[in-house]
């Protein structure tokens, strides 16, 4: 999976909504598209690229949030946030 930019990630979160997805990808898309949406806004605008050092800082927000979620809850999140982070280049 790889996106051109911020704006491309987005646009591929807010299809789920028009996709035959689960409802925990729904739910963890919407979850994290929140977290996304803060770290970049602390990084530039939505055409910039998808850095490693974006997705520390996402990652670093869903840790500080953590006790937001269920354990269940937590866990669908972590795991698709690991899936979407394969797209966050060097």
């Amino acid at each position: 999976m790889q996106f051109e930019n911020l704006t491309a990630l987005y646009h591929y979160l807010d299809e789920q909504v028009a996709q035959d997805v689960s409802a925990d990808e729904l739910f963890a898309g919407s979850y994290l598209r929140g977290f996304i949406s803060l770290a970049g806004s602390e990084f530039g605008e939505e055409s910039q690229v998808l850095s490693k050092a974006l997705a520390n800082s996402i990652s670093e927000k869903l840790q500080a949030a953590r006790t937001e979620l269920n354990p269940q809850d937590r866990q669908i999140v972590q795991d698709y946030w690991q899936h979407l982070q394969q797209a966050f280049n060097a």
